[in-house]
């Protein structure tokens, strides 16, 4: 199973009539494929929609996106207010939960770590140390590390019910000396890089 994390940067006020040449399409689009979430920022970099599609491999997505086009509705006409657009084909961790429709935010909080090379299995094992117990304070929609894209990166989204609470709960974890995990005595920390922006789902969204 592979996750397709698709970023477009919007023009300024492009974000309303994009949501709705995407909401005119995307239960035809959802026909070939799933679609996992699609969100619009918040905070952080602003005009901006994420969404996340799930396939069984590079061949499975490539075949959809095929089909897809050939239907005049797909893509959405949206030319007038996309600046660029990046893709990244990621992989979930064998821990991670599976994304799952319904009412978990609505604030998704998705944030992406730049791993220096060749550390990413001494992070991945950190994480599985503190992961669950973390989750247990609130629970995470995915952490995935890229496949195609920007190398050596984790993408993790994080839904909470107001800001409040994600300050609270990260303030706890913090003090209890339980997240973010620490290295291994020895080891050297391996994220270069931290970025994170605060989501808000789409009115299609399956993750709202």
């Amino acid at each position: 199973m592979i996750y397709e994390v698709r970023t477009y940067d919007l023009i300024v006020r492009g974000v309303p009539d994009t949501l709705k040449a995407f909401s005119a399409c995307i239960e035809k689009r959802q026909e070939l494929s799933p679609l996992v979430g699609f969100w619009f920022t918040e905070v952080g970099p602003l005009n901006q929609i994420v969404h996340i599609w799930k396939y069984d491999d590079a061949n499975h997505r490539a075949e959809i996106r095929a089909e897809a086009v050939k239907h005049d509705w797909w893509p959405p006409k949206i030319r007038p207010y996309l600046l660029r657009q990046h893709v990244e084909l990621c992989i979930p961790w064998d821990f991670s939960p599976i994304p799952e429709p319904g009412e978990h935010g609505p604030y998704y909080e998705m944030r992406s770590y730049m791993i220096q090379p060749g550390y990413m299995p001494q992070s991945k094992e950190r994480w599985k140390q503190a992961i669950h117990e973390r989750m247990e304070r609130s629970p995470m929609s995915v952490v995935m590390e890229t496949d195609i894209g920007d190398a050596s990166k984790i993408i993790h989204i994080w839904p909470y019910g107001s800001l409040d609470e994600r300050q609270a709960v990260r303030d706890k974890a913090l003090a209890d000396g339980l997240w973010p995990p620490a290295p291994k005595p020895g080891d050297e920390l391996e994220v270069q890089t931290q970025e994170n922006k605060i989501m808000l789902p789409a009115p299609f969204s399956p993750m709202r």
